[in-house]
């Protein structure tokens, strides 16, 4: 009797392998099996190298998940999607710390429409990014200033009007069309910091409700709550005040 029922369970648990990919935390949602990839088979689990990542791309680009409609200039700049599975991360090739990826399977990620390589995955859109095309990743369904979060040197601007004071009593005075545009804005997200080469995040210069100046060429534009922001790099800040 006792042999039988290990039976059962050793067949029950072949039937569940062969059926269904396992859940790994951090990096796959379950895949099942025997899926095509750009129309072939595929028997084995659909897994990233490197630092790229799988994303499932949102149906409808009017609006996001969260029912926020995005501006036509929000549409040519982002696309929208959740992460279906991460690769280990990025090897330094001089020192060979392995750098963490900063999203996780679920995670809802905006990232550039003519970034990564597109895909039909059992006849769904998907594409592969790598970790520095995602503009910011948000949990939940709605992209709200609470949700959104900015990642690794991100910082996320609410931009400033132009000839509009800042709470510092500093006048924004409107740019000559003859120069190189540049922006004004308040820090309402900061990311974590910027990796260095040992794998170590390095510290951030500014902070939330710091006011800065950046130049918009190194910007992506956001539509939050019907707002536009802009996230920039940490090291395309020209000053803080």
């Amino acid at each position: 009797m006792m042999n039988l029922a290990l039976t059962i369970f050793c067949l029950l648990a072949v039937k569940v392998t062969l059926g269904f990919v396992p859940v790994t935390p951090g990096h796959s949602m379950a895949t099942q099996l025997n899926i095509k990839v750009d129309g072939r088979d595929v028997e084995n689990e659909v897994t990233p190298t490197n630092n790229f990542i799988l994303v499932r791309k949102a149906v409808g680009q009017d609006q996001t998940e969260g029912g926020i409609f995005l501006t036509a200039k929000a549409k040519e700049k982002s696309t929208e999607g959740v992460v279906v599975s991460t690769g280990p991360g990025k090897t330094h090739h001089e020192t060979g710390a392995v750098f963490d990826m900063p999203v996780e399977a679920g995670d809802n990620i905006l990232f550039g429409e003519f970034d990564g390589e597109d895909m039909t995955i059992d006849g769904v859109k998907h594409t592969l990014i790598q970790d520095d095309d995602v503009t910011i990743k948000f949990k939940g369904d709605s992209l709200t200033l609470d949700s959104v979060e900015t990642l690794r040197d991100g910082v996320l601007v609410k931009i400033k009007k132009q000839d509009e004071s800042s709470d510092t009593g500093i006048l924004i005075a409107r740019s000559s069309k003859t120069e190189k545009k540049a922006s004004v804005g308040e820090v309402v997200k900061v990311g974590p910091g910027r990796v260095a080469t040992n794998g170590k995040l390095m510290e951030m210069e500014v902070e939330v409700g710091d006011f800065v100046k950046f130049r918009d060429f190194a910007t992506r534009a956001v539509v939050i709550e019907d707002e536009t922001f802009s996230v920039v790099r940490m090291q395309d800040l020209l000053l803080k005040f």
